[in-house]
């Protein structure tokens, strides 16, 4: 059986029109994989609607290492926090197959 082992989960929600920059940024930082789906609710900036393409908000999950996800975090923030409505937190996780991270 596999042991688990503590990897960081950085999940990001943002506008959907900045999906395909993400993908791009995520390869250069060194994750390894993401998971996308659809987001709707309510915060700073309103309700963001996922009926709507043009307004709709994206939930981004990336496991990796602390120092892969310090890097993301740190660029997302330099880069698109000005400008786009983005939230990012980082949580402890426990996963199998940890080479997969």
């Amino acid at each position: 059986m596999s042991t688990a082992t503590t990897r960081k989960l950085v999940t990001i929600i943002t506008e959907s029109a900045l999906e395909h920059n993400l993908v791009d940024d995520f390869g250069r930082l060194g994750a390894r994989g993401y998971t996308i789906t659809n987001a709707r609710g309510k915060g700073h900036r309103g309700v963001r609607d996922a009926d709507w393409s043009t307004s709709s908000n994206i939930r981004v999950e990336v496991i990796c290492g602390e120092q892969v996800a310090e890097t993301i975090v740190a660029y997302l923030q330099k880069h698109y926090y000005k400008d786009y409505a983005m939230i990012i937190f980082m949580t402890d996780v426990e996963v199998m197959r940890s080479k997969k991270f």
